[in-house]
C-alpha cells in the first residue's frame, strides 16, 4: 500500500507541472510571431499530456474539438501522467533506500 506522504508529493508535482505547462503553452502561444516558432523546450514540457492527447484521446474523440476542451484534456493529462510517474519513481526509491532499521529487525533502544 502506497504511503500518505508518497501520494502527497505525487499529487504536488502534478499540480507544480500543469502549472508549469499551463504557463509554457501560454507565453508559446503569445510569443509564436515574435520568436517565429514555438518557444524553445514547449514539447519537452508539455511531453506528458502531449502523449495523452495522442494516445488517449485522439483514438476518442475526432481532432475537430473546441479548443479549450484540448486544453483541460492536455492538462488533465499531464497532471495524471505526471503523478502516475512520481508515485511509481518515489515509491521505489521508499523501497530501494529503506534503513535496515524499518522493519521486524528494530531493535529496542531501552534494553
Amino acid at each position: 500500500m502506497m504511503n500518505t506522504k508518497t501520494r502527497t508529493i505525487a499529487v504536488w508535482a502534478g499540480l507544480i507541472s500543469v502549472i508549469i505547462g499551463a504557463a509554457t503553452f501560454a507565453l508559446s502561444w503569445n510569443l509564436y510571431d515574435i520568436l517565429g516558432g514555438p518557444m524553445p523546450g514547449t514539447k519537452v514540457l508539455l511531453f506528458p499530456g502531449s502523449l495523452t492527447l495522442i494516445y488517449v484521446w485522439h483514438p476518442l474523440f475526432t481532432e475537430e474539438i473546441n479548443f479549450w476542451p484540448k486544453f483541460a484534456l492536455q492538462m488533465f493529462g499531464q497532471f495524471f501522467v505526471v503523478t502516475v510517474m512520481t508515485m511509481l519513481c518515489v515509491g521505489l526509491a521508499q523501497k530501494l533506500f529503506a534503513s535496515p532499521r524499518n522493519g521486524k529487525h528494530e531493535r529496542n533502544p531501552k534494553c
